[in-house]
């Protein structure tokens, strides 16, 4: 097999190896990010819930006033009856007294109902501050494994890096050239067997005359077709 084309093959062996490190991290940060995800999801739910609760109790201490004014107008009320004159402010003042009333009684259900908002809020929040905490704690576990991983992979790479470049030094430069205008268009299919007699990255039937330079391996032959560089494997041959 002629020796450029030999370099050509490894080549692209090399790059696809490289190019296939990108879904391998892309998997191995899939299941941290989707637990990161969750972690947001519900510290915006437990920012909502603390917001939730601290308006709740604004309503509370707003009722609590409420209240206070209201049983103060009772007590001056109380005050008022050993000087009433006539019937007239009898009445008037009675009429005042079962509003303050009513106000009195609606402030306090609005506090018993409020209260309960905040107490199921507050346990709501419990158990969320809880999933919460327990992602932080599973993310920390897997940041560990993931960044060995990481690190595993990154040496690998590293590794075939290190052969790409060693390769690319005795590649003719003409060559490579061509090889890399190839990819620019054909990514990892740049250099592809034939089986079959067909190009196995357009999947056309090659004429016999390209099949039989294929063979021969003489030179480096390009499917008529669609361009890529041809080759044929051992057992094939």
């Amino acid at each position: 097999m002629n020796k450029n084309l030999k370099e050509l093959i490894e080549l692209s062996r090399l790059d696809k190896a490289i190019d296939d490190f990108i879904p391998i991290i892309e998997n191995a940060k899939k299941k941290i990010n989707k637990i990161i995800a969750s972690r947001e999801t519900l510290k915006a739910t437990i920012d909502t819930l603390n917001k939730d609760i601290d308006n709740t109790q604004a309503k509370v201490e707003e009722s609590e006033e409420q209240l206070n004014v209201q049983n103060e107008k009772l007590q001056q009320n109380r005050q008022k009856t050993d000087n009433i004159k006539s019937e007239r402010e009898l009445k008037a003042l009675s009429l005042e007294e079962q509003l303050a009333k009513e106000k009195v009684t609606f402030a306090h259900e609005e506090i018993v109902r409020l209260q309960s908002v905040i107490s199921i809020k507050e346990r709501t929040l419990s158990e969320t501050q809880a999933q919460f905490d327990s992602l932080n704690t599973q993310i920390d576990e897997l940041s560990i494994d993931l960044n060995k991983r990481l690190e595993e992979i990154d040496s690998k790479r590293t590794q075939i890096y290190n052969q790409r470049e060693e390769l690319i030094r005795t590649l003719d430069k003409k060559v490579l050239s061509f090889y890399e205008k190839i990819r620019i268009w054909a990514k990892n299919s740049a250099v592809v067997p034939v089986k079959k007699q067909a190009c196995y990255g357009c999947f056309m039937k090659i004429n016999d005359h390209t099949y039989a330079e294929v063979i021969k391996a003489e030179d480096i032959t390009t499917c008529p077709h669609c361009g890529r560089i041809l080759y044929i494997e051992p057992q094939e041959a």
